[in-house]
């Protein structure tokens, strides 16, 4: 696969991620825990289907391992606080708050995987945190648990993307498996919490889409791509996630993000682009040919 491939690909998968917020701004009756268990049984169920077609008998045989299960249980992560985050705060603080995964990368990168870590994207960690700052300040009174809770996305993010490039770079272990693992423990932990249950027809349409076309196939492709493009590569090419997903829900659900998101969420953007805008030349050709 290309370079330019995988980037066109990668943006397909931010481009389908975006969805989740106005979708969910349109449901009649699910709420909070329930959605996310509804969209995490429809995700699981797109995933036994398609992997069930891709590995047959090996894929039970595939989900052992300690690599795979600790990929598994970060995807649980992102899943639920995600959803839950929605129901708590709106989806611009939501975004915003998960437009810190390319930074946390970075970081995570250094630590475990002894990356360096180049100056200019301390300083965008430095900048992007005094955004989320900024968001916080307006949120002073409002639903800040929602942002919190939204924290555990970038988190669990970072730590998911270092993990496959750790396994990636070892070769053999098959890591798409751990979507699936996620898919069944976020729907394990929010069963009892969404109890009794209240979607009717048109809401399980509609997370019947989401768990297919906003978590299976693109979380699908997101593990294929990290054998072509650096994790720090992939989640900062995943902040158009932010940008479509504001859009989606201010044109199509009639949600204003607010001033302090839209300031807040600016210095978050404008600081991850000058990190890879300032990256020297010779970096950015061996992203090219990665």
């Amino acid at each position: 696969m290309s370079h330019r491939t995988a980037v066109l690909l990668m943006l397909l998968v931010t481009l389908m991620w975006s969805s989740a917020g106005v979708v969910t701004r349109h449901l009649d009756a699910a709420r909070g825990f329930e959605i996310t268990f509804w969209r995490s049984s429809f995700n699981a169920l797109a995933l036994f289907v398609i992997l069930g077609a891709m590995r047959g008998r090996a894929l039970l045989a595939a989900m052992r391992g300690k690599a795979v299960w600790a990929s598994g249980v970060c995807w649980a992560v992102m899943f639920t606080a995600f959803m839950v985050a929605l129901s708590l705060t709106t989806v611009a603080n939501v975004l915003v708050t998960m437009s810190l995964s390319p930074l946390f990368t970075a970081v995570f990168a250094r630590v475990f995987l002894h990356q360096p870590v180049p100056t200019r994207t301390w300083w965008a960690i430095a900048v992007a945190g005094a955004g989320i700052a900024w968001m916080f300040g307006g949120q002073l009174g409002g639903p800040l648990l929602g942002v919190f809770v939204a924290l555990g996305v970038p988190l669990a993010a970072a730590s998911n993307w270092c993990l496959l490039q750790k396994v990636g770079q070892g070769g053999g272990t098959d890591m798409l498996p751990a979507v699936l693992i996620g898919a069944l423990i976020s729907l394990a932990a929010m069963l009892p919490l969404a109890w009794p249950l209240q979607a009717g027809a048109h809401d399980l349409g509609l997370l019947a889409f989401l768990g297919v076309f906003q978590l299976a196939v693109p979380c699908l492709l997101a593990v294929r791509l990290a054998r072509e493009l650096p994790g720090h590569e992939l989640a900062l090419l995943g902040q158009a996630e932010t940008l479509l997903g504001v859009l989606w829900a201010w044109a199509f659900a009639g949600e204003h993000p607010g001033s302090a998101a839209l300031i807040g969420g600016s210095l978050v953007l404008v600081a991850l682009i000058a990190n890879e805008a300032l990256a020297p030349p010779s970096v950015k050709s061996v992203l090219k040919n990665a």
